[in-house]
């Protein structure tokens, strides 16, 4: 690193648009005076949005579907910009973010409403009330899904949110801060923090800030809830995985390869949620292969902006190289290469869509995350052992099944050991249902009417002789 960089790493840094490696802006961390004006100005909006009704806040929600479906392009343009991800997904993720604000709205006073308890003749209820300041710290993936997916319930409940967001997509922050107040929320109630990791800890420490959600790596959200059980904060990790993609002997195979495709390829596989070990039994595992590598090898890579491109760029190089390295990994210790496997020239942190066969335990396409375009497939006997081999991962976030026997999909997922299973199609995020994994996959649960109650005090209220 020469001067001039190591001078910018301490002050600041530039985002750069992964598609070309040209530099897009650069960003200064914030002062601890610019740290402090942002945080008391949170907690001064909190003094007066926690005591806005929730009628009015679901307004707001829908206000702000209405501004993101009219800032579609704009905010598209910039995510495809910053990580790479096709214009069409970005734009199809704006829209996620806008339907999510129209779920709450229409949903959020039901789920917020105080609840009567059963207690005979006494009248108690639990009123469901918002603790504070919360700090996001999100990852660079999904800019503005994850941003929505944690803000969205957590504001409905009446707390405001502290973002400290991935560097390499900090313009996507600071527009989705620019939206929130267009669509009428008062300043404070979304906040951004431009902060090193060292300052990090410093807001977690901070008495006014009342919790942390992590999405990101194991080690990242290791070290936050670490500093924040310190000082007895509470937490939701949404952290790595590695989900099983089970194809059972009796599985739609045709279907069952295009789902596994999208699911593995889609936003270049740096997705939490996605298919990445493809567990097949033997008697169809030749066909799921062949098929599934023919059809990986015809996704066309090239610039996200372009309409015919399938699969864009990773978001950085590092990113892409370390991946590399998990394939050579793999392929060392047996794995056989079935195509992709190698970067490609040129410009940009491109990676193609890369299958692996013979992957087994004891092999990082097996044990570890593999966080880009890298499909993993394992064979097994039978059923049994497929679910052996799926559990045989430190993460649990979700999982899926393929059978045509849905009852037969009812039992084996009872003995996955995810936050979700998906039977007959691919893992989705949708408010209706809760979304979080175990293991090392983290704790707690976003969305749904989970995601609402993830940072509130349950207030019981009892009433005598009433």
């Amino acid at each position: 690193m020469d001067r001039q960089a190591a001078v910018m790493e301490k002050s600041g840094f530039a985002t750069v648009n992964p598609s070309n490696g040209e530099k897009i802006e650069t960003f200064s961390f914030f002062t601890p005076a610019q740290t402090e004006e942002v945080v008391a100005r949170a907690e001064k909006s909190f003094q007066s949005f926690r005591k806005v009704s929730v009628y009015k806040r679901a307004q707001l929600f829908s206000n702000l579907a209405s501004v993101l479906r009219r800032e579609k392009a704009q905010l598209a343009k910039v995510i495809t910009t910053e990580m790479g991800k096709i214009f069409s997904e970005a734009e199809a993720e704006v829209e996620k973010c806008a339907h999510e604000a129209d779920w709450y709205s229409e949903h959020g006073p039901k789920i917020m409403a105080d609840e009567p308890a059963a207690t005979g003749p006494v009248n108690a209820y639990v009123s469901y009330l918002p603790l504070g300041p919360i700090l996001a710290i999100m990852p660079w993936n999904f800019p503005l899904w994850q941003l929505t997916r944690m803000a969205i319930p957590t504001i409905l409940a009446g707390n405001v949110v502290l973002v400290k967001h991935s560097r390499n997509t900090q313009r996507s922050s600071l527009e989705f801060e620019r939206v929130m107040l267009e669509a009428g929320f008062s300043d404070g109630v979304f906040g951004n923090l431009i902060l090193k990791r060292d300052d990090v800890v410093k807001v977690i420490n901070d008495p006014r800030v009342q919790g942390a959600s992590v999405t990101g790596s194991v080690g990242a959200g290791s070290s936050v809830a670490s500093e924040a059980g310190k000082v007895i904060k509470k937490t939701v990790m949404e952290l790595g995985g590695s989900d099983a993609f089970i194809v059972c002997e009796d599985a739609d195979i045709p279907k069952a390869v295009a789902a596994g495709i999208y699911g593995r390829f889609h936003n270049a596989g740096q997705v939490c949620l996605a298919a990445k070990r493809f567990i097949l039994v033997e008697k169809i595992a030749d066909e799921f292969e062949q098929s599934f590598v023919r059809a990986a090898k015809s996704l066309r890579v090239g610039d996200p902006f372009d309409a015919t491109v399938q699969m864009g760029p990773m978001a950085r190089v590092d990113l892409r190289d370390s991946l590399h390295k998990q394939v050579e990994g793999s392929i060392a210790k047996g794995a056989r290469l079935l195509c992709g496997g190698k970067p490609l020239e040129g410009k940009g942190a491109f990676y193609p869509p890369t299958v692996l066969g013979s992957v087994t335990e004891g092999m990082p396409a097996f044990d570890e995350e593999t966080f880009g375009p890298v499909a993993a497939i394992t064979r097994v006997r039978d059923i049994d052992a497929a679910v052996r081999a799926a559990n045989a991962s430190q993460f649990g976030l979700s999982g899926n099944l393929w059978t045509r026997d849905v009852e037969l999909g009812r039992r084996i997922a009872r003995d996955l050991y995810t936050g979700g299973v998906f039977i007959n199609g691919i893992t989705a995020t949708d408010p209706r249902v809760p979304v979080g994994g175990v293991k090392n996959s983290g704790y707690g649960r976003e969305l749904s009417h989970f995601g609402a109650h993830a940072f509130v005090n349950a207030q019981t209220v009892w009433i005598e002789g009433s």
